[in-house]
């Protein structure tokens, strides 16, 4: 039985190997740890917030760890797989900066209708200030609602307060700046 087991787990590692921008050795050790914290297999939305609590600790992240918990969970059950988890974090870390940009629509997009408003966008750029705690950011030099101001300037090309995917993309491209804006929630993460 046991037998049965491990060949399933190497069938994912390897199928997880090629789907994403990680090495099977990578994989096998996300996994690993994956399942250590998670058991069951499944990461609850109090267990993702757990988890950025711990990068976070100056801050609340309750509100934007539940964001993206929504994002990662791609089959809307309310549990994060393994395969979800990965996915997601090969995306966010190592994909290509169009994976990146789809995946951030996709963040900002948060009633799932194709676009982000306004305040969509400023829900998001809040729940950011709220992770990073008091002191993190200097928002008297960086204020949320003139960073919301300037992406929509330069994105909202026909001007109807609203990004389609269209727009986000391309103007996200073309401009390094709106990238930089958009990725203030990577703060804390290299890639």
């Amino acid at each position: 039985m046991g037998n049965k087991s491990s060949k399933a787990k190497r069938q994912l590692i390897v199928k997880l190997a090629e789907e994403t921008y990680f090495t099977e050795d990578e994989v096998k050790k996300w996994y690993t740890g994956f399942s250590k914290d998670c058991p069951n297999g499944r990461l609850t939305e109090q267990a993702f917030y757990k988890i950025y609590q711990q990068f976070f600790p100056k801050g609340n992240p309750k509100k934007f760890a539940s964001f993206v918990f929504r994002v990662f969970d791609e089959d809307k059950d309310g549990m994060i797989t393994f395969e979800e988890f990965i996915k997601a974090l090969s995306t966010t870390t190592r994909g290509t900066l169009e994976e990146k940009l789809l995946w951030t629509f996709k963040l900002y997009d948060l009633d799932n209708d194709g676009y982000i408003t306004r305040d969509e966008m400023n829900s998001i750029i809040d729940a950011i200030y709220q992770m990073l705690g008091p002191n993190i950011v200097d928002t008297n030099d960086d204020d949320p609602v003139k960073r919301v101001d300037m992406i929509f300037t330069h994105l909202d090309t026909n001007k109807d307060n609203k990004l389609s995917m269209d727009e986000f993309m391309v103007g996200s491209q073309q401009d390094p700046k709106i990238v930089a804006a958009l990725s203030l929630y990577n703060i804390h993460n290299n890639n």
